[in-house]
């Protein structure tokens, strides 16, 4: 008999240095470093209900003011009555309000200043705050850190009421909506936002253009504006939207004649007060009831609600590349 030899099975060594554990530490575990945090994580059905029902009663916290002034302005002053004066649906819709305001009156000559002081006072305001920060964005301005640390010091410290007052007056600008526009010309904020993204725009287009022989406004026009629309649709929205609603300087320096849109606003709907016909104004509003109010109040608001969806694709992206480097 012829006795069967069995041999072991060999196994191949393996090829290069054999790393050695040390005592005490853990093996490496790639599932460990590619879990993701507790917030990244897909919520399960209670989650997603509680977002759901969270953000529900956020958009209803927004929109009822919204719908109950909208409503207001609808509704006939029986109905208003009837309801206590809270209409969240009219029963019988009404453009009374909105044509006794809108008749040439006093809101329809106050719409037109608003309308005027903030086309005009954006304009200005975006024009020389993008020359003024582009002067102190380039290297190697004469006096540029001088004017910058002036430009931040207004952001901290304010001459107050009573010296701007005074500087107006000594300049003539009393009655004349030219006193609503230039003391409030340039944000120092706006201003820093808009240096810093002219500052992070790239030196070698800079550098190309004056090799071919372009000044500083044809750079300005050719270059850094066209690749600028979103940072300057921002400040044209935050100079827009303060134009449109500011009230104060306007019953500081301007005449009961020369009254815009917000303080017919302030006038008639927050305080209560109608407007006097001292002036040769139309006594329409004589007589207020709620739902003129709230048709002011909704006059008020549509440009804004206009505006505002236009310009919000760049709202983030101007902030944000603006406020990067400083």
């Amino acid at each position: 008999m012829t006795a069967t030899m069995r041999t072991a099975p060999t196994t191949t060594p393996p090829t290069g240095p054999r790393r050695l554990r040390r005592p005490g530490t853990r093996r490496h575990d790639p599932r460990r470093h590619s879990a993701r945090p507790v917030w990244d994580e897909e919520p399960g059905a209670a989650g997603k209900a509680g977002k759901a029902l969270l953000l529900a009663l956020i958009c209803f916290l927004a929109t009822y003011p919204m719908i109950a002034v909208l409503a207001t302005s609808l509704s006939s002053q029986r109905e208003i009555a009837a309801k206590n004066g809270l209409v969240l649906w009219p029963g019988h819709p009404t453009l009374a309000a909105y044509r006794q305001i809108l008749s040439g009156g006093v809101v329809t000559d106050a719409l037109l200043r608003s309308v005027g002081i903030t086309v005009v006072g954006t304009l200005a305001s975006v024009v020389f705050t993008v020359l003024m920060a582009y002067g102190l964005s380039r290297p190697r301005v004469v006096g540029g850190r001088f004017w910058l640390l002036t430009v931040l010091c207004t952001m901290f410290f304010s001459a107050g009421i009573i010296p701007n007052f005074l500087v107006v007056s000594a300049l003539g600008l009393r009655g004349h909506y030219a006193a609503v526009i230039l003391p409030t010309l340039i944000s120092a904020f706006n201003l820093v936002v808009v240096r810093s993204f002219f500052m992070g725009l790239p030196r070698e287009l800079f550098e190309a253009a004056r090799i071919d022989g372009a000044g500083d406004l044809r750079i300005l026009w050719t270059i850094v504006l066209p690749l600028s629309k979103a940072v300057i649709a921002v400040i044209a929205l935050f100079y827009g939207v303060a134009y449109w609603n500011s009230f104060f300087t306007a019953m500081l320096y301007l005449d009961m004649d020369q009254w815009p849109l917000s303080m017919i606003l302030r006038q008639y709907v927050l305080l209560g007060q109608p407007v006097a016909d001292d002036a040769g104004l139309s006594a329409e509003l004589s007589a207020p009831t709620q739902a003129i109010q709230m048709a002011v109040v909704v006059i008020s608001l549509v440009p804004i609600l206009l505006v505002y969806p236009l310009l919000q694709r760049y709202f983030t992206k101007g902030v944000i590349t603006g406020a990067v480097k400083g």
